[in-house]
């Protein structure tokens, strides 16, 4: 599996969920393709092929991450 940078990885996550508020007020067209786009730079980053399987992952690669910076 990959491994991305853990700040990247969170930016990406922070950017998915802000898309999906609709955070950017964009219009329905360009916020679906803005999910597009970072659900796929989420799956590509965590080796998935499904946007809330890359989320789920991504959490646990972040919190394994926060835990291991910690010590």
């Amino acid at each position: 599996m990959l491994n991305p940078h853990p700040v990247f990885l969170r930016q990406l996550v922070d950017d998915y969920l802000a898309a999906l508020r609709n955070e950017d007020s964009l219009t329905a067209g360009a916020r679906d393709m803005r999910l597009h786009d970072l659900g796929y730079t989420l799956c590509v980053s965590t080796g998935t092929h499904d946007v809330l399987a890359a989320l789920e992952r991504a959490r646990r690669f972040l919190s394994f991450e926060e835990s291991r910076a910690a010590s």
